[in-house]
């Protein structure tokens, strides 16, 4: 019985100091076989990074260049602009529209051939009609997403893809881009078309969208294929469902059939796993020099069912937001420091309520766990009470028979 009543006040201190219980999740990290060197999933609507694979390895793009090329001119040329294609344009090589030399064409148009047809002659008629050259266009591309999407490793060299050693990308890189021209209504309705009548004056013709993904995968809606021997294939896609958009960038598989099935494999994965959260506004951090930042406005976070959500401030003022295995740093400026400006006596005054706060949780903390710890002991008191009553109700029945058993004898005898 003392053995029992030890391993039950052994229990008490487990209950009353709280020990933790440790248990992990087998399948948070859940391993894709990929095809593709590199590769990237992104939700459109978060920004944030849901698998990657060799994100920041630097890779040759092909024709998803073209991407930039169209979203430029979209945003910053006029699309009603007549434009005259120049021998240049007429001559180039790949993939084309075959316009003429000397043709006139609207600006909408080449941004169409450009991306439903992956023409490469569009793409030089478009450079030279924003920049007078390719050169000077691929110019205006770097520093374009250098400076409004943040990229931090991409070149271009033309405004097509073909290649170039110095023509390059990365999967993250190339993924912000997407994100970003998606954002654009124009953008999203050409790259979402699966077919347009072509009338040139050198070709007639329907265009089908080079993208099958189009039509083989529910629910996608862009953005655009590529292909040089020295880029492998590569392939960025978008697909909606349930209202969630994600993004995926494959880089540089060894056949179109593999950067597809890579691809519809990530979408699967985004789909089936994650759901989008709201952390609302006003939410307090600390960063690792104990500053203190509020949350300035709702933020949505992707995440796993079973997944927790922190919060960080990294050195830069960033929010960082950390989800299973996965940080993500959210853009814009959505955290202020909250600095100490009021006079010392209303910082006493608060100093005191949040101590006053802070003393009536532990003492209610600390009456839980005496109440806990009390209605354990009493009941190894009782149990050691009723022991004790029991072995002394023993002995007096003893003590009894011995005299009962005195009295016949004496009987007997006497």
């Amino acid at each position: 019985m003392i053995k029992k009543c030890k391993n039950l006040l052994l229990i008490a201190i487990v209950l009353v100091l709280g020990l933790p219980i440790h248990h992990t999740n087998a399948n948070s990290n859940q391993n894709i076989e990929l095809f593709s060197e590199s590769a990237i999933l992104i939700d459109t609507e978060t920004g944030d990074v849901l698998y990657e694979k060799d994100r920041d390895k630097i890779m040759y793009p092909a024709s998803i260049t073209k991407i930039v090329t169209a979203i430029i001119a979209i945003e910053e040329g006029n699309l009603e602009d007549i434009v005259t294609v120049s021998e240049k344009a007429r001559n180039q090589d790949g993939s084309r529209v075959y316009l003429l030399e000397g043709e006139k064409v609207t600006l909408q148009k080449l941004v169409q051939g450009l991306l439903i047809n992956s023409g490469n002659d569009a793409g030089t008629a478009i450079a030279e009609h924003m920049n007078g050259s390719e050169k000077e266009f691929a110019k205006r591309m770097t520093a374009f997403v250098e400076k409004e999407i943040g990229t931090e490793n991409t070149t271009f060299k033309n405004p097509h893809g073909l290649f170039d050693p110095e023509h390059v990308t990365t999967a993250e890189d190339m993924g912000k881009i997407a994100r970003y021209a998606m954002k654009n209504e124009t953008f999203r309705e050409i790259v979402g078309t699966k077919e347009m009548e072509w009338i040139g004056e050198g070709w007639e013709t329907t265009l089908y969208n080079h993208h099958r993904l189009l039509w083989d995968y529910e629910g996608a809606t862009g953005v655009k294929n590529g292909y040089v021997p020295e880029s492998g294939h590569t392939l960025v896609t978008t697909a909606e469902r349930n209202g969630k958009e994600l993004l995926v960038v494959t880089l540089k598989a060894a056949s179109k059939y593999y950067s597809y099935k890579d691809t519809m494999n990530l979408l699967d994965y985004g789909f089936l796993n994650f759901e989008t959260v709201t952390v609302e506004k006003g939410k307090m951090i600390s960063d690792a020099a104990g500053r203190d930042f509020m949350l300035t406005k709702d933020i949505q976070v992707s995440k796993k069912s079973d997944e927790e959500i922190s919060l960080a401030v990294n050195n830069a003022d960033q929010l960082i937001v950390k989800t299973g295995d996965r940080e993500n740093i959210k853009e814009g400026v959505i955290v202020e420091q909250v600095k100490n400006e009021i006079t010392p006596l209303a910082s006493t005054e608060k100093t005191d309520k949040h101590e006053s706060a802070n003393q009536a949780e532990n003492q209610k903390s600390s009456f839980f766990s005496m109440g806990i710890f009390l209605v354990i002991l009493f009941f190894i008191v009782w149990i050691l009470g009723w022991n004790q009553k029991r072995r002394r109700r023993k002995k007096n029945q003893g003590r009894f028979s011995e005299s009962v058993s005195y009295a016949r004898r004496s009987k007997y005898y006497h």
